[in-house]
């Protein structure tokens, strides 16, 4: 298995073991401990959290495939956007610290990337 591979493929199993763990915690830790709008907040954390644990599955396998700079690119830019979208949730709705929603966008713009990135990959693949 190729270095690429291996390392998305890693990455996103440990973000997927830490999306479970952080929603659950969401789910019976801070269930009561925060008000509806913030633990919707966090929901949407854990949503797109998954959402881009999956994308970063799929970089993996399609690293086996096919090697390219733009594919490296994409799964960074997953992972990136896992840690400022959905981490900014995550610490927004915990602490209600309202200017961390902020970063939220930067992180959306990392995943929009991504998926620009991954298609342009897929696309010059041949």
């Amino acid at each position: 298995m190729n270095t690429t591979a291996k390392l998305f493929l890693s990455l996103g199993s440990i973000s997927g073991a830490l999306g479970v763990i952080i929603g659950a915690f969401g789910a019976h830790g801070l269930k009561g401990k925060l008000s509806e709008e913030m633990l919707t907040v966090y929901q949407t954390g854990v949503q797109y959290h998954f959402y881009h644990t999956f994308a970063l599955l799929a970089v993996g396998l399609l690293a086996l495939k096919f090697q390219s700079g733009l594919l490296t690119s994409s799964g960074w830019s997953f992972l990136i956007g896992i840690i400022l979208f959905s981490g900014s949730l995550y610490a927004l709705s915990s602490s209600n610290i309202k200017v961390l929603g902020a970063i939220t966008p930067i992180g959306g713009v990392f995943f929009i990337v991504g998926w620009l990135l991954l298609a342009t990959s897929i696309l010059k693949a041949g």
